[in-house]
């Protein structure tokens, strides 16, 4: 419309009203009646696995990419060109290739993506020290008062954060601008990928009214069917009821969802908001009885999990084993410790003694192990003055860290692998390997830092 403030994406320009930049012919303008005066924003990266990956490997850049792994395996994420054939997040992988055998599947590289992601928060936190993570690879800022800092309007600062993480770390981001977290984060889906969407506080309620009750945080399948039993099927069907009549029938929850339906979210950008758990899993290809191959498996994955708490800064108290039976019927069990860990000897040797329990000739289709009650590293693994072995462990389990980071991942393996199905070659496939899951501790083995890992 006539009037409204407007800005080229690209160079950052005024646009005036014109459909095209005058400055750099661009046609990605950005235009609201209420563009100036809103300041919380929703962040989240492209299709941040994929997009690592092909920017790490210019051969990946025009063909389908699918982070996953394994037959029976799940995606975790994928590109858009392997998404405009119909793959989704979570779908099974044998499914995903059906719809797309032209992908080139790519085992995750979680320290990999956490590195990254530390980075663009780098950058939102040089905006606003009001920066609540979602993951590694999405945020709700809040960028009220900052204008006077910047020299711009919060719009226009988000557009130059996703210009600067675009062309110095090689990732594109959608923006969603609005006056809430709710509104925001329906705003960042809107035009993707590298959007930038605005919902404004006068079109909230209309914008919202024609969309599915699904759409509104926090509804999932049940609720959503739940509703449609009681005539909500979309969201003007809450607009129309009144709050007394929603709360009867809903509770608290009726409360809340009136309030959404109309587009108001009194919560507030929260920094301190804080990661629960930690956890890494893999689906086996063939079922897996053998305590053996089952310990092996373990280990790989709690080395994987040790250097994602050690990147992410975090450590923690309590140890989960996870295992999926064959007839899909999931058993957790837990330990909490005395002291929080970090440490990937310290995960195993808990979580292989919770599995010693479990593992009795029962075949399993899946392994995880997790990390919960999280708190400050530097809290963990302290000297044992009783145990003076466990503290050599830890020593030496750091030290390796170290020639692991210089020289590779598979620059050092500890013994149990070095028996492992997934050291044997390419002759015997039997699983969806978690990624990088070399390791450590005083039982090793080296190998030459030419055998250093290969593309995947």
């Amino acid at each position: 419309m006539a009037g409204e403030p407007a800005f080229c994406r690209d160079c950052l320009h005024e646009a005036g009203e014109a459909v095209r930049c005058r400055h750099c012919g661009s046609p990605r303008i950005t235009r609201h009646a209420e563009l100036d005066r809103l300041h919380i924003a929703h962040v989240d990266c492209d299709a941040f696995y994929a997009a690592v990956e092909k920017r790490d490997d210019p051969a990946l850049r025009d063909v389908p990419v699918i982070i996953g792994g394994g037959k029976r395996g799940v995606v975790s994420t994928c590109c858009y060109l392997a998404r405009v054939k119909g793959v989704r997040s979570a779908m099974p992988m044998f499914k995903a290739l059906a719809l797309c055998p032209e992908a080139v599947v790519v085992k995750p590289n979680m320290a990999k993506y956490v590195s990254v992601g530390r980075q663009i928060r780098e950058r939102m936190l040089n905006l606003t020290p009001l920066v609540e993570p979602l993951s590694i690879d999405e945020a709700f800022l809040d960028l009220a008062g900052t204008a006077r800092l910047h020299g711009e309007s919060p719009a226009r600062a988000l557009a130059r954060l996703a210009r600067a993480v675009e062309a110095e770390i090689g990732v594109t981001l959608s923006v969603g601008l609005a006056p809430n977290k709710f509104l925001a984060k329906i705003a960042s889906d809107l035009d993707k990928p590298r959007g930038f969407a605005v919902i404004g506080a006068a079109e909230a309620a209309a914008f919202l009214a024609p969309r599915s009750v699904g759409t509104i945080w926090g509804v999932g399948k049940a609720t959503q069917e739940r509703l449609a039993r009681e005539g909500f099927r979309l969201i003007a069907d809450l607009q129309a009821a009144d709050e007394a009549t929603l709360a009867r029938r809903f509770g608290n929850e009726g409360l809340r969802l009136f309030r959404l339906a109309r587009g108001i979210d009194e919560r507030r950008v929260n920094p301190e908001r804080e990661t629960k758990s930690v956890s890494t899993e893999t689906t086996f290809d063939v079922d897996i009885a053998e305590f053996r191959t089952l310990e092996q498996e373990l280990y790989a994955l709690s080395r994987k999990l040790s250097d994602r708490l050690k990147a992410a800064g975090h450590a923690g108290r309590t140890v989960t084993l996870k295992l999926k039976t064959a007839d899909f019927r999931l058993i957790t069990r837990a330990r909490s410790l005395e002291d929080p860990t970090r440490l990937a000897h310290r995960i195993f040797e808990h979580a292989r003694e919770l599995l010693a329990k479990e593992a009795d000739g029962r075949r399993f289709r899946l392994i995880g192990v997790g990390v919960s009650e999280l708190a400050d590293p530097a809290l963990a693994d302290p000297a044992d003055l009783v145990d003076m072995q466990a503290t050599k462990k830890g020593k030496a389990e750091l030290a390796v860290d170290d020639l692991r980071a210089r020289f590779g991942t598979a620059i050092i393996d500890r013994g149990i692998l070095l028996d492992s199905p997934r050291r044997r070659g390419p002759t015997q496939p039997h699983r969806n390997a978690p990624d990088e899951p070399r390791a450590d501790d005083p039982t090793i083995s080296s190998s030459s830092p030419a055998a250093a890992p290969r593309r995947k």
